[in-house]
């Protein structure tokens, strides 16, 4: 083979095999560096009792209401929209350990699949979440709600059933993991979507976050 083919062969194997590997790194982490440090202004004037919990991820929990959906508990919302589990795990330290919550409620996962990382990717990145975790507070429970299927990433959800199912599996063989399944509440009887997301077919709607309420509400008695 000519001297030029073998380099055009090489180029094209290793120069796409980079590039798939580049589109499955994380993403700069410091985009949200405005959010984080807003959380910690509001930290600096405001304090939270040691028994609180946490519901921290992307952009689902940032705009679910979880203070009016769940009066009676002490809650601490930490969502960032846009957010992977990885982004999580990077600003662990500012948004996760100073709390001292007695349960985490994790949603994150949607985005990591919709931006590229493979099923295995969120998986590691979900044990890594659980490692710091446990390992500054071994008595503090962490459920994972479920990744749930929209309009707008239909395409990508038989990969966010693979990841839930792995989460799943794996929580039920472990103590202090739990796993929420708040996707099935989504779908109707036939498998088709209900009518639970705004106009962007991302984002639930008040019925979608009146089901979710329903369905994690004897989680949080």
């Amino acid at each position: 083979m000519p001297f030029f083919l073998n380099i055009l062969v090489f180029f094209l194997t290793f120069g796409l095999s980079f590039e798939t590997y580049a589109s499955y790194s994380d993403s700069n982490p410091h985009r949200f560096i405005d959010e984080i440090e807003a959380f910690e202004v509001w930290d600096s004037k405001n304090s939270y009792p040691k028994n609180s919990i946490l519901f921290i991820g992307s952009s689902s929990i940032r705009f679910w209401k979880t203070s009016l959906a769940f009066p009676d508990v002490k809650i601490i919302n930490r969502g960032f929209g846009g957010s992977e589990i990885s982004d999580i795990n990077y600003f662990y330290n500012r948004i996760v350990r100073p709390y001292v919550a007695e349960e985490i409620f994790l949603y994150a996962g949607d985005n990591d699949i919709a931006r590229g990382k493979t099923v295995d990717q969120v998986f590691e990145d979900y044990l890594d979440f659980v490692k710091k975790v446990q390992s500054d507070f071994p008595e503090t429970k962490i459920t994972f709600i479920s990744i749930k299927p929209s309009k707008s990433r239909w395409d990508k959800w038989p990969k966010m059933k693979k990841v839930n199912a792995m989460i799943k599996n794996y929580a039920e063989k472990k103590d202090k993991l739990e796993y929420a399944d708040l996707a099935s509440p989504l779908i109707n009887s036939e498998g088709n979507l209900k009518n639970v997301f705004i106009q962007d077919g991302l984002h639930l709607n008040q019925f979608g976050y009146s089901l979710w309420q329903k369905a994690l509400a004897p989680s949080l008695k």
